[in-house]
């Protein structure tokens, strides 16, 4: 598991990014994020709080403020790692937590 990999998790809310630090790996649960297909959220789009990242090629929106956690055995293999957009995501986190 590293931050910032994306894994399945259901119907609803196909996919979800691991957005926990490393540092705590040897926790049970990670912080996660849903993403949303943009085509399916397109209204819940904000730039700076829920940006669009791209997955496989795909358009999702990072649905910030629904973040949660996950227990670690209930994430399988992840399908992606979107470390290359490591600023968008923590610009996110850091409006929804700081407000700036």
């Amino acid at each position: 598991m590293a931050r910032f990999d994306v894994y399945h998790y259901s119907k609803k809310v196909p996919l979800v990014i691991d957005v926990q630090a490393d540092l705590l790996a040897e926790l049970r649960t990670r912080v996660v994020i849903p993403l949303l297909p943009q085509a399916q959220a397109k209204q819940e789009e904000l730039p700076r709080l829920k940006p669009v990242i791209r997955v496989k090629g795909k358009k999702y929106i990072l649905m910030t403020t629904d973040i949660g956690t996950l227990r670690v055995a209930d994430l399988k293999e992840p399908v992606d790692n979107v470390e290359d957009q490591r600023q968008t995501i923590v610009d996110a986190l850091d409006f929804l937590l700081q407000g700036f």
